[in-house]
């Protein structure tokens, strides 16, 4: 029987996850920021960015040590991509967290004109990036160290417009509250673009699930959820500002996308038919809100 090598490098780095494991593992970098503990190591072929948080390490994202290898490791950061479906031509791109910064590198590989601001709180992940994960920002790539909602509610009040905002500031456990809230996703969704796409990597099962969910329809409508459950435990909540196209147009716009996207490990071929607009939350939920967002308690 064949093992899928992404459950396969799922299992590994499980493993690697353990204290001991790390241990086997060459630790080449460790800081301490004002956020959090940071270790840089390496394994086999492939360095990792690995958060330490009050439950152990959360390995926040890994990258081929070849830089030429522009394979992206982790089945969720390649679904970000999905948003791609939706604006294949995105001329200006906000991320909201850098972490290895392997989404911005692969979307200035794929688009070098077009304008990309990436906001990042720690200021030690941004310099991590560039020297351990081969991120460069350029004269259209822009790091911002500020708070995510501090930078959105300056950018609404400037009248900025993003074809592509992705959210992203979520390290495997935890997701910062004012990030969640329908205050917040009002005013992003105030920065997309008449053809904008809102893509958010977050929660595939947790207590916070009917709660986020809830929060995101009040706020965008309909929204497509994206789960590979078998690859990965998060999903991917896609929406525009215009009616969605439904999965024959996202189908069509994968297949123009699947070759320029095959180098980064990226089988977008296949997302479209994992896309569901169905409901599977509970209704009912409390929204999340500035006043109630007990978003460490729900996870």
């Amino acid at each position: 029987m064949s093992i899928n090598p992404i459950v396969w490098l799922f299992a590994l780095l499980c493993t690697l996850l353990s204290p001991f494991s790390i241990g086997q593992s060459t630790i080449i970098h460790e800081q301490k920021s004002l956020y959090q503990d940071i270790v840089v190591f390496e394994h086999q072929d492939f360095r990792c960015l690995s958060f330490t948080a009050k439950k152990g390490e959360r390995v926040q994202t890994c990258e081929y040590q070849d830089p030429q290898d522009k394979r992206i490791y982790f089945p969720y950061v390649r679904m970000t991509l999905a948003g791609l479906l939706f604006n294949p031509k995105p001329e200006r791109i906000l991320i909201i967290g850098l972490g290895g910064g392997s989404v911005p590198s692969a979307l200035a590989e794929l688009y070098p004109e077009s304008h990309m601001d990436i906001v990042e709180i720690d200021p030690v992940v941004s310099q991590i990036a560039e020297r351990y994960f081969y991120f460069q920002p350029s004269h259209n790539t822009r790091v911002h160290t500020s708070d995510a909602r501090v930078y959105i509610k300056r950018a609404g009040l400037k009248g900025q417009k993003y074809d592509f905002i992705l959210l992203d500031a979520f390290n495997g456990e935890y997701i910062p509250e004012h990030l969640m809230t329908r205050e917040f996703l009002m005013e992003t969704k105030q920065l997309l673009s008449s053809r904008g796409v809102l893509v958010a990597n977050t929660f595939s099962t947790s207590k916070l699930y009917d709660h986020e969910s809830v929060t995101y329809r009040s706020v965008f409508g309909e929204f497509y959820n994206f789960k590979i459950p078998q690859e990965s435990g998060n999903r991917v909540i896609l929406s525009m500002l215009t009616p969605l196209p439904n999965q024959q147009a996202l189908q069509q716009q994968a297949e123009a996308l699947a070759s320029a996207l095959h180098p980064f490990a990226i089988e977008i071929e296949n997302y479209p038919s994992l896309m569901t607009l169905e409901t599977d939350w509970d209704e009912q939920a409390r929204l999340l809100t500035d006043q109630f967002s007990p978003a460490n308690l729900l996870k």
